[in-house]
């Protein structure tokens, strides 16, 4: 995520808390998702893949103001 950008989203890391809490989110959403088992139906997990690109999306927009 964001390979390109890596040293603004580091800097975005240690100085935004907005962009800290949106990551910490889209990784435990990420966690759910790859540890995703058969216990689970197919509707909650497009939701939660669902929920990972809104948050990949807002941070995007935090990290576009931050390079601008």
């Amino acid at each position: 995520m964001f390979e390109d950008q890596l040293q603004a989203v580091q800097e975005l890391l240690t100085t935004n808390e907005k962009f800290r809490q949106l990551h910490d989110q889209y990784q435990a959403v990420k966690g759910e998702i790859d540890s995703y088992g058969h216990s689970r139906d197919q509707f909650s997990l497009e939701r939660m893949k669902k929920q990972k690109l809104m948050l990949k999306d807002q941070m995007a927009v935090l990290l576009n103001q931050h390079t601008s």
